[in-house]
């Protein structure tokens, strides 16, 4: 019995440095952790963006008009749209195309990919089109054609834009860089794109151009963030496009399956709808879009959490929404 307490003894004379030693080092930690979280700024002095962002058309602005259509685009103007959303793919002939599916069966009811044919053989678009974050809802419009991404520049050389790369394709991620450098762009064109070997590559295309945050860099983002890491971590993305997800079951299901749904719902909205995550991004200079969003009750939230800006399919909806809100301030 004396030898089993004079071992415990040692051992807690052994743990005695350790404890005096650790935590005080975790407690300073984690205040400057919070402290640089809320002042980010101390820190970091992030350069002023070229444009902000409140209104984002998705897909041109696919809920009022034809999605990725010039009728699209031009009703998403006239609702002062602050960015157009875009997904490119390229012709047989090489032709750098605005649209978002690469087969084009939903969108024309030709079962065939955009890359098997020339740009003179693309058939039109369907004369409506299911919204696809307002399911049961349809957009119509008199412009059915699909429009090449050099004319879009043409068209709105000023307007910013975001540029998803779908698909690991060199053509084509460096043809839409060398576009963007013949319309003198690249302040004003986001690169976007889910992956980040994707990334990596339209990065080395056009480094000039301003990048969001891919799927596997927002991970990373996140468990920095919840290991008290982030504040002492550079940045090099200037947007964070994430969805919003209170609309998961309702206008979005990312799963087949009902209950990975649900599941989703709740542990992502855990996670993402974080005020001090969101405000600590903006103030390091990335601007945060809540996507994609259709109703009232969802710009409210998503501007409640500070974002700067909702992607929407509806810009006419938001630009309501907007003017409504800068009337009562």
């Amino acid at each position: 019995m004396a030898a089993f307490s004079s071992e415990a003894q040692c051992g807690s004379e052994a743990m005695s440095p350790l404890l005096y030693y650790a935590l005080p080092t975790l407690g300073c930690y984690v205040i400057l952790s919070i402290f640089f979280l809320r002042w980010p700024r101390l820190l970091h002095t992030p350069r002023p963006p070229a444009f902000l962002i409140r209104l984002a058309a998705h897909r041109g602005g696919s809920g009022e008009r034809l999605e990725n259509t010039m009728e699209a685009m031009e009703n998403s103007m006239a609702q002062r749209a602050d960015l157009l959303e875009l997904d490119c793919h390229l012709t047989r002939d090489g032709v750098v195309m605005v649209s978002h599916d690469e087969n084009l069966f939903r969108q024309s009811g030709l079962n065939k990919d955009m890359s098997s044919l020339d740009f003179e053989e693309l058939p039109l678009y369907k004369e409506e089109l299911e919204v696809y974050f307002s399911p049961g809802h349809f957009a119509h419009g008199s412009d059915r054609y699909m429009v090449r991404l050099e004319d879009v520049f043409r068209r709105y050389p000023k307007m910013p834009m975001s540029v998803e790369i779908k698909e690991n394709n060199e053509e084509l991620i460096h043809k839409v860089a060398n576009l963007v450098r013949c319309f003198d762009r690249s302040e004003i064109t986001v690169w976007a794109s889910e992956k980040n070997s994707v990334m990596r590559k339209c990065k080395a295309a056009n480094p000039e151009m301003p990048v969001a945050f891919t799927i596997m860099r927002t991970f990373w983002m996140l468990l920095l963030y919840y290991l008290g890491l982030l504040p002492f971590v550079p940045i090099p993305e200037k947007f964070f496009f994430c969805f919003l997800p209170t609309i998961i079951n309702r206008t979005y299901f990312p799963f087949s399956c009902g209950w990975l749904n649900q599941l989703s719902a709740v542990v992502t909205k855990w996670v993402i709808m974080r005020k001090s995550l969101i405000q600590h991004l903006e103030q390091r200079g990335v601007q945060v879009l809540f996507w994609c969003l259709n109703e009232e009750s969802d710009f409210e939230v998503a501007f409640n959490l500070g974002a700067s800006g909702v992607m929407t399919d509806y810009p006419m909806a938001l630009r309501h929404y907007l003017d409504n809100v800068d009337q009562q301030l």
